[in-house]
């Protein structure tokens, strides 16, 4: 599994009708309020068009691409850390993801019901975070109360937690998204133990109608604003048509590639939400290829050569001996794999290789 993407926002801003369109889950989407109770969960493959060259060289039985979770949480609303819509419950939902994609409405259809009034997405935006924060503060203090009995017995690893968590717990009761040193990896090793909802990697999902579709969706009621509070927050906007995607979903490949092409669009929703999704959460694709199947893989960037190879299968990493590897491109330009060793590109890697983006492999293993 690359990752987990939950869908998060105000109820009636398109999360289930954009997930169906994704992910091809057949949530409930329907025009009320908190339609969606139980977080519905849809796999999708990843698009790489490498993958298929890759079959094409090696005359592969089959393609297998890496995959992705998403998630559609119900919809929060104001009150939410308090309960309010069974908003504890929702909250719980969301730390389980990887990351969030809050879903804010751009599109205008007086026929759907907004729980908030019209017009202002980035207010929209600052409800969910603020249930987030106050969510997160509850928690933080709850285990800053704990952690100050441990601290008291001088254990400097107890101290120090006990620092961090009054130190983001303070932040948190002035209002303000929690800073610490990212480059202590101590520290950045407790902040994650924490599990806070504020802290999860996030982006918006801005749902626009067909009508603004391309850069139109910028001259949309409230999007100037929505795009002010992204940059104040370090968040990128996707602009996403559900709609589309859902007509796009329904056709066949070669008819919503012809579809995109006549609405002058280069990529769908999905390859947006997935190479945003991807580069939040640090991850690259490496793969395998051969006569029965060529396979995509996905690993955070960093790993190691037996990490990487645990992920085809976990005898692979116990009992990993080498791994031969050629990148992407040299294997395109020879020709083959066994072209590309004939003309010294393909390596020879150990323990400690780092692997990279587009890396071919074939791991050596002994169990």
């Amino acid at each position: 599994m690359s990752f987990s993407c939950g869908f998060v926002g105000l109820p009636n801003v398109g999360k289930s009708t954009l997930f169906n369109a994704l992910s091809k889950g057949g949530a409930e989407a329907a025009n009320f309020p908190f339609c969606t109770i139980e977080p519905n969960t849809g796999i999708a493959s990843v698009p790489d068009p490498r993958l298929k060259v890759l079959a094409e060289l090696e005359h592969s039985g089959r393609i297998v691409p890496s995959t992705l979770k998403f998630i559609d949480i119900a919809g929060l609303v104001r009150g939410a850390s308090q309960g309010q819509g069974l908003g504890n419950q929702f909250l719980g939902h969301i730390r389980n993801v990887d990351a969030i994609a809050h879903v804010v409405r751009l599109f205008e259809n007086g026929d759907i019901v907004r729980v908030e009034e019209a017009g202002a997405p980035s207010r929209d935006l600052e409800i969910i975070e603020t249930e987030l924060m106050l969510s997160d503060l509850e928690m933080l203090e709850k285990r800053r109360d704990r952690a100050s009995k441990l601290a008291r017995s001088n254990d400097p690893d107890s101290k120090r937690e006990f620092e961090l968590l009054k130190d983001l717990a303070a932040q948190l009761a002035e209002g303000k998204m929690p800073e610490y040193d990212r480059e202590d990896p101590q520290i950045c090793q407790l902040v994650s133990s924490f599990g806070m909802l504020c802290d999860k990697p996030a982006f918006i999902c801005a749902n626009i109608g067909e009508d603004q579709i391309g850069d139109n969706w910028r001259q949309a009621p409230g999007a100037a604003e929505l795009i002010d509070y992204a940059a104040k927050r370090n968040l990128e906007i996707v602009p996403v048509c559900a709609k589309l995607e859902e007509e796009l979903s329904a056709l066949p490949p070669a008819e919503a590639e012809e579809f995109m092409r006549e609405l002058g669009i280069t990529e769908s929703g999905l390859d947006h939400v997935v190479r945003t999704g991807y580069r939040l959460l640090d991850y690259i694709t490496f793969f395998t290829a051969g006569p029965m199947e060529s396979r995509a893989w996905t690993v955070t960037r960093g790993a190691l050569a037996p990490e990487a190879a645990g992920k085809i299968h976990t005898d692979m990493c116990r009992g990993f001996i080498r791994m031969e590897t050629v990148s992407y491109d040299d294997l395109v330009a020879s020709g083959s794999w066994a072209k590309a060793q004939a003309a010294g590109k393909l390596r020879i890697e150990g323990k400690e290789y780092v692997v990279q983006d587009g890396d071919v492999i074939h791991v050596r293993f002994s169990v």
